[in-house]
């Protein structure tokens, strides 16, 4: 694999500033983590990607090294960073990959400005169409950190010490990952990051700014949510124990222009589990838009 000297740059959005790597030239495409991630996770895909496309790979809001404003966010401020974001770069239209916590922004910013994005790239996607399984009862052991995010003495556990972010995330990455060891040699990147200040109670913050809306789609309150017309494809992991690749069956209610699929032998993270693979598929669809 091609190592990079990462080219860090910060947007200065209003109330926000936003960190982001940039690499490559051509069609811009935005790299956007979930949680527990931060722009690193995909430090494999960035450079072969950026052979291919301008690849854009920035903090969300209390992430990584992008700007805590503190406060109670909201989705809307999580999608309204998003349109700043590619304000600020002076793009027209862009391509966006993500998974995780990244749909439950992208899908809202689709529908409210589909002339600004070329396609979309999930893997392992939340969205409505998952509906109440996500708290069923033979499920609701995977989602528990869900509840304990939002609890305010939450980011001080965890960052009591070092060593105790650092098991805790291990936890998840091992757990949710199909090889358990797959993000060993990461894990104190990791926290180091999480131990920054802010960072813990900024990622967590996510989850008190999603809870509306998860607990709306799980009483199927859905009525108003106009089907995504951008083009999509799906690229699942078939051993996703958070996100069940099962879920997927809905997706044709809410995308009118799909292509969903499975990726073996890989959980949660596709992107980082299988970097290879989860490459040629982005490739394979962004330029198949482009031609």
């Amino acid at each position: 694999m091609t190592v990079l000297d990462w080219n860090h740059q910060y947007a200065d959005l209003p109330g926000l500033n936003v960190h982001y790597v940039r690499h490559g030239k051509g069609v811009p495409v935005i790299l956007q983590h979930g949680w527990p991630e931060f722009w690193y996770v995909f430090h494999k895909n960035i450079p072969e990607l950026a052979e291919h496309f301008d690849i854009i790979v920035p903090d969300l809001r209390g992430f990584g090294d992008s700007g805590k404003p503190g406060g109670t966010p909201s989705i809307d401020d999580y999608v309204a960073d998003l349109k700043a974001f590619v304000d600020y770069l002076g793009l027209d239209r862009v391509g966006i990959v993500t998974h995780d916590v990244g749909p439950w922004i992208v899908q809202p910013f689709a529908r409210q400005n589909p002339d600004r994005v070329s396609g979309i790239f999930f893997f392992d996607c939340p969205y409505a169409g998952v509906g109440d399984r996500y708290y069923a009862p033979d499920h609701i052991k995977e989602v528990w950190y869900q509840t304990f995010h939002q609890m305010p003495f939450a980011a001080d556990m965890v960052g009591s010490s070092w060593e105790n972010c650092r098991a805790y995330f291990a936890y998840f990455l091992a757990h949710w990952a199909h090889d358990p060891h797959a993000f060993d040699d990461d894990l104190d990147a990791w926290a180091d990051n999480y131990m920054k200040p802010g960072n813990l109670q900024g990622g967590f913050d996510w989850y008190v700014a999603a809870q509306q809306m998860r607990m709306r789609f799980i009483r199927g309150d859905v009525s108003d949510l106009t089907p995504i017309t951008v083009p999509t494809c799906v690229r699942w992991g078939e051993r996703d124990q958070v996100i069940k690749a099962e879920w997927r069956d809905r997706m044709g209610e809410f995308f009118t222009n799909i292509d969903v699929g499975l990726m073996e032998g890989v959980g949660h993270f596709p992107h980082y589990e299988a970097p290879d693979r989860a490459n040629a598929e982005i490739i394979k669809f962004f330029s198949g838009l482009a031609g």
